[in-house]
Parts: C-alpha cells; sequence; structure tokens
C-alpha cells in the first residue's frame, strides 16, 4: 500500500509518502522535513483524529454565539455525533475563555472549551 498525504502538523505542509510493504503496519514514512511528519501519517492512517472549532449559543452577551472548541482531538468518525450534542448546547454569559461548556462529550473523555471571554451585557 503506498499513500500520499499532506502533513498539517506545522506550516512546511510537506508532501508524504506512506508504503506498507507488506501490509503488516509497519509503515515507512518519507518526504518530511521534521520529526513530526512520521507521527502525523501513521496516525492518520490508523486513527485519524480532529479538533473540533464550532459555536454554541450564548444569551445575555453582546454577540449571539461563543466560539468553542474540543479541548483534544477526537476520533475523525465521532465528528458527526459530536457536533449532534454541541448544537443543542446553550450557555449564559458571563464565560471565561478556557471554562468547560461540555464535559466528557461522548464519554471520550475529552471537554470542549470556550476559547473567547464573553461578558453579560
Amino acid at each position: 500500500m503506498i499513500k500520499e498525504l499532506t502533513c498539517i502538523t506545522c506550516p512546511m505542509g510537506c508532501q508524504l509518502t506512506v508504503v506498507d510493504k507488506n501490509d503488516d503496519g509497519n509503515f515507512e514514512v518519507t518526504g518530511n522535513t521534521c520529526k513530526r511528519g512520521p507521527k502525523y501519517a501513521i496516525n492518520e492512517l490508523t486513527n485519524p483524529t480532529r479538533v473540533i472549532p464550532t459555536t454554541v449559543v450564548v444569551r445575555n452577551a453582546m454577540l449571539p454565539r461563543l466560539p468553542v472548541k474540543t479541548a483534544e482531538p477526537i476520533p475523525k468518525g465521532k465528528i458527526f455525533d459530536a457536533m449532534k450534542v454541541i448544537n443543542q448546547v446553550v450557555v449564559d454569559a458571563p464565560i471565561k475563555s478556557g471554562d468547560i461548556i461540555i464535559e466528557n462529550l461522548l464519554g471520550l473523555g475529552i471537554n470542549v472549551v470556550s476559547t473567547k471571554t464573553m461578558a453579560k451585557c
């Protein structure tokens, strides 16, 4: 198996080639200019994850939506389930950046946190 990927761990955007000659999970990664490339490529092929940046409804604030994100990456296959939960959340101002908005999202042990401070108005 040969797979081509663009590394997203730093601004370089290296074009990685991942080869698994015997389809046994023993990957060889080339094309990286830093040591993070191989780890990214192997994770992307074996267990892809993403941080979800989004918003939730906030009441009593200057803006109608509060920016939030998952505190850590979640499995890529759980994104739509996570968004169903996140989209139901309504919070009240005041909120500080870093406040936990959802604890233990989908039982993954990962919190959704505020990325902006919003005062009450």
